[in-house]
């Protein structure tokens, strides 16, 4: 079984017009130390949920995590070893960077305690659209950046943003070229979401639109070598994140930090649990259980921090993430984990959905076909069960 780490660093130079995520101003919250010590109290208070083991994967996301000084990321991999999450040459360790917030020292120090990949945010190479989304860098400042990592011969991946308004097609192919060229390993395109009023909503491309741009995105790929394996991950063979994977194949996985989730198979069907998302709140609950630790979610967190799940939230689960893979639901795990009539309801609607060509069925497994793709969603309705379903 493998298991991963996810540690989430809030801290940002400015925060994007499009960001949801839970993430400040670096102004406006503690001082990156005090943040550091507040995961450190997490990780004596949670360690007993999991065993101790080598960790296959740690990721540090935010956020800008490269914003805080490296001697901290160094750390918190020393700390999570200190109670048994060990790291080898094995282990993936990513951690997410921004252009021009990372120096020689800074990545030196990175290297020499295992760091192996790179995700950096660069979104596009189109100044005009990135002062638009309120991001600090220049494109020259991602180039910058890569030719660093490039100098060291290192696997880094990369963000694409598309449907911002009055991106063009053309600009759009030219961010994918650059990428590949640049030795990007590893590309997620993503499609800018906000809500209706909001200021990025204006003089966006329509919905079929944004359907073609994904298609183009997805064709440049292909054509240069990399395949996708996850409806919006598309990597070079052997590259795909080994994290993401994680959350995808029913893996357990531990998060850190504000506002970050977890999973672990510590009940019949599974426990999720999280933490809070507001920065005050979730210190004043790592402090208030200071010096203890606890053996369970259920003896340490409050009932709205934990969902101890049934076969139907599981089912869907199991539903959702396979079918996001390329390489689809396999038969063989479902009948795995379900009992023999649940799997046979499932195989049912696959079938259904076949006869839609939403979906097809090869060597053991029901995947996506390219309309799917378009029509994942309505897919994943299908998929999804109540109680009284099963």
């Amino acid at each position: 079984m493998a298991f991963g780490v996810y540690v989430h660093i809030p801290y940002c130079i400015q925060r994007c017009t499009y960001c949801d995520f839970a993430t400040y101003e670096q102004s406006k919250i503690l001082p990156p130390d005090q943040y550091v010590e507040l995961l450190f109290k997490e990780i004596r208070q949670k360690h007993r949920y999991y065993k101790p083991q080598r960790l296959d994967t740690i990721y540090f996301g935010g956020g800008t995590p490269s914003l805080i000084p490296a001697p901290l990321i160094v750390a918190i991999i020393k700390e999570l070893g200190s109670y048994g999450y060990t790291t080898g040459p094995e282990t993936e360790i990513t951690i997410e960077i921004n252009p021009a917030t990372v120096s020689e020292d800074k990545l030196k120090m990175y290297l020499d305690h295992g760091v192996n990949r790179f995700s950096v945010g660069a979104q596009t190479f189109d100044d005009r659209l990135l002062k638009m989304v309120h991001r600090e860098h220049s494109a020259k400042q991602t180039l910058e950046t890569l030719d660093l990592l490039r100098a060291h011969n290192l696997n880094f991946s990369f963000d694409i943003l598309f449907a911002l308004p009055s991106q063009t097609v053309a600009g759009l192919k030219n961010d994918v070229k650059i990428a590949v060229e640049q030795g990007a390993k590893h590309i997620s395109p993503y499609c800018l979401t906000v809500p209706d009023g909001h200021p990025l909503s204006k003089g966006r491309p329509l919905e079929e639109e944004q359907v073609e741009m994904f298609d183009i995105i997805a064709d440049e790929l292909t054509a240069r070598g990399f395949q996708q394996y996850e409806i919006s991950n598309f990597a070079l063979p052997g590259f795909e994140s080994r994290h993401n994977l994680l959350y995808w194949v029913d893996e357990p996985y531990w998060g850190l930090g504000l506002s970050a989730h977890s999973y672990s198979k510590s009940s019949p069907w599974g426990t999720r649990f999280w933490n809070i998302n507001s920065i005050h709140e979730y210190q004043k609950q790592i402090l208030q259980f200071e010096g203890q630790q606890f053996d369970s979610v259920d003896s340490h967190l409050p009932a709205a921090q934990y969902e101890t799940l049934e076969m139907h939230q599981a089912l869907t689960d199991f539903c959702h993430t396979s079918m996001r893979l390329m390489r689809g639901l396999s038969t063989e795990r479902l009948q795995e984990k379900f009992p023999a009539p649940i799997a046979q309801k499932v195989e049912e609607i696959l079938a259904r959905l076949a006869q839609k060509t939403w979906v097809h069925y090869d060597n053991g497994h029901w995947s996506l076909t390219r309309e799917g793709l378009v029509l994942s969603n309505k897919v994943f309705q299908e998929l999804t069960f109540l109680a009284e379903d099963l």
